[in-house]
């Protein structure tokens, strides 16, 4: 199949988009890398009237450490992300995330702005920027406003985002002294959506964790924060026992669905299974 007709502009600033978002309201929609919107354009799964490319605005460019966090701006691409200096010392499970997110071509164009904005619950960075309680940056006609990831994604492919409004950028706190990051999925074939995932952060101290994040990706209609598998392992040393605790109680905060492939049961099973080799990861 190939998409349906639609009309296509590419403004140089931000009050451009908004003055076309304001006219034309839910028939445009916006093309970033468009590494999900252009197949659901060809699938006739969405028919926009207007596509506006923003690609051309400088302003949603670049990676920099702004004050005590990574900025990175919404057109900032998987592989810039990855190359990134900064994201490697101040986000670390930004750049690990990322060799797991398809393949290199679709690495090259798509980006963070774009997976954010989509919301979907199978993708890397929704659960790294709840882990890692980022900060997302939200502009409009009115102004800017700031929302916290883990309150940004709202159901299965539902945000925050209002009409009018554009994801301009994210801002990730830059991870303090002796924190450790681990990025773990398992998919079926490399590159394909993964069956289940998880970003875990914490800091490690005297062999201890404490401050433990556990998001998972794949296992709900938005990024799941573990609260109850993290508290089991918070101001411990990692044991056994203490392992095993933490893997029982993600029953408390997962609810997998099933897929085509892959039963709730068993997305629940390597849910811990990923738990343990990511607790591992950081205690190591």
């Amino acid at each position: 199949m190939k998409a349906p007709a639609f009309a296509y502009v590419k403004p140089a600033a931000l009050g451009e988009v908004f003055d076309l978002l304001e006219r034309h309201g839910a028939d445009a929609q916006l093309l970033a890398g468009g590494q999900s919107l252009i197949p659901a354009l060809n699938m006739r799964l969405s028919s926009p009237a207007l596509l506006i490319d923003i690609t051309g605005i400088a302003q949603l460019a670049g990676i920099r450490l702004h004050g005590a966090a990574v900025r990175i701006g919404a057109l900032a691409t998987h592989a810039e992300i990855g190359r990134s200096g900064e994201i490697a010392e101040h986000a670390p499970l930004l750049a690990q995330a990322v060799p797991h997110i398809a393949h290199v071509a679709i690495r090259n164009v798509g980006t963070l702005g774009g997976s954010l904005a989509l919301g979907d619950p199978a993708a890397e960075y929704p659960a790294c920027a709840v882990a890692l309680d980022a900060t997302l940056v939200i502009a409009s006609k009115r102004g800017e406003r700031r929302a916290r990831a883990r309150e940004f994604f709202k159901g299965l492919y539902q945000t925050d985002l209002a009409a009018g409004e554009v994801l301009i950028a994210a801002e990730f706190p830059a991870s303090g002294a002796g924190y450790r990051s681990a990025f773990l999925e398992l998919t079926r074939r490399h590159g394909d959506y993964a069956i289940v995932g998880v970003g875990a952060h914490a800091r490690v101290a005297g062999g201890k964790l404490t401050d433990v994040r556990l998001a998972f990706l794949g296992a709900g209609v938005r990024p799941v924060l573990a609260t109850n598998a993290a508290a089991a392992v918070e101001g411990r040393a990692l044991a056994p026992d203490i392992v095993a605790a933490a893997q029982a109680a993600l029953a408390k905060d997962l609810d997998p669905p099933a897929d085509l492939y892959t039963s709730s049961a068993a997305k629940l099973h390597l849910a811990r299974v990923l738990t343990g080799r990511a607790l591992a990861s950081l205690a190591a």
